[in-house]
């Protein structure tokens, strides 16, 4: 989900024809809104399923990935999204706030979500081969 809207849908929606920016930063705060609250259902699901049952618990590094996962989101949605949203609604207002290093920041923010869940599926992959080949 986060390479398909963050990498793809982005940028891509300002190239259609007839969108203007005010109206695809409008389409982005809403895609953005329902990716963030994706992520965050996820996140939860993987916290229950990644420290429950106590046979399956993720221990080490997996912890590690897991608590710089949730580190991320939260400092996306709780740092980073409120002055895009505020500039989002300066630009749809008609002003023009000039330079913001905030997307490259939620931009970098989500490069590293995409490298931790890489990280994590290995790791996770990794265990469960461990898991099977002790119990065969």
């Amino acid at each position: 989900m986060v390479l398909a809207i963050s990498f793809l849908e982005a940028p891509l929606k300002f190239q259609a024809d007839g969108i203007t920016i005010p109206l695809g930063l409008g389409i982005g705060r809403l895609v953005f809104a329902a990716l963030n609250t994706a992520e965050g259902i996820l996140l939860l699901a993987y916290t229950v399923l990644a420290f429950w049952p106590a046979a399956y618990r993720a221990v080490g590094v997996r912890v590690w990935v897991w608590l710089a996962l949730a580190a991320v989101f939260v400092f996306k949605v709780s740092v980073v999204r409120p002055p895009l949203n505020a500039r989002t609604d300066q630009v749809i207002a008609g002003a023009a706030p000039g330079e913001s290093p905030w997307h490259y920041i939620y931009i970098g923010a989500d490069i590293v979500t995409v490298l931790l869940l890489l990280l994590l599926t290995a790791l996770s992959g990794k265990a469960l081969m461990q898991r099977v080949t002790r119990a065969a």
